[in-house]
């Protein structure tokens, strides 16, 4: 009788979702690295390496000059932001959390430099051209990206590293939903930017993106990633 209920209750084979349901991916037993596409992380994986490839497909494609290194820098940071967020995703036990925090952070460090180092080209390409700053929807957004790596950096180091500046750990470890929200929300804006470079001066004249094809791939990435989003993990979501 008991096992009767217990088909019922749970799909058939036939019926579950291939890569799982909404937040179902966890790293169980599983290595690590694992998490870097369990569940619908392959999809997300997909479109990040799209997305790449479609940015430096058209870089390539072209004569490297010294601004070339900014759209490299910058969608390379952004790949390396996805992979920060996937590794960490499907993590459930305290070790497991633990680990995953550690190159969570390592991978999001060289997200960061690179970021950086991709600002820095295009403000040495702006004295050195004597350019405009924030004049395209581009600029505004890449500005915005930075502020808000910039505070999820700021945050993220010191709560899990010196909680004690929130006045406990638990302080600290109630500040994690928010800094998981905006992780989210800095992707999208991420995502948002790289769209809104398609429409720049020099990608019409010159690298030639499509928007259609780079909206594509940050819809997947989205798919992807937010499927593996758990409510659980936002106390507020969850009624906790």
């Amino acid at each position: 009788m008991a096992e009767a209920v217990q088909q019922q209750q749970q799909p058939s084979d036939e019926q579950a979702p291939l890569l799982g349901g909404p937040g179902d991916a966890s790293q169980q037993n599983k290595p690590l690295y694992y998490n870097f596409i369990i569940g619908t992380g392959v999809v997300a994986q997909g479109g990040a390496w799209i997305l790449a490839a479609i940015v430096w497909g058209s870089v390539f494609s072209n004569q490297l000059i010294l601004f070339s290194a900014h759209p490299l820098l910058n969608s390379a940071a952004v790949l390396f932001f996805i992979q920060g967020i996937l590794i960490l995703q499907p993590t459930h036990t305290a070790k497991q959390k633990k680990q995953g925090t550690f190159v969570h952070a390592a991978l999001n460090d060289i997200a960061a430099l690179a970021a950086v180092a991709g600002l820095v080209v295009i403000e040495c390409t702006k004295v050195q051209h004597h350019g405009a700053h924030f004049q395209s929807v581009h600029a505004i957004l890449g500005l915005i990206t930075y502020i808000l790596v910039a505070m999820q950096a700021l945050v993220g180091i010191t709560q899990f590293f010196t909680p004690g500046l929130y006045g406990s750990v638990d302080n600290a470890k109630a500040l994690y939903k928010y800094h998981r929200a905006c992780g989210y929300l800095t992707l999208l804006v991420m995502l948002a930017t790289v769209c809104a470079a398609t429409q720049t001066t020099f990608n019409k004249n010159v690298l030639g993106m499509q928007l259609w094809a780079v909206v594509v791939a940050s819809v997947i990435v989205v798919l992807g990633v937010g499927a593996r989003i758990k409510p659980s993990k936002f106390g507020w979501l969850a009624g906790n």
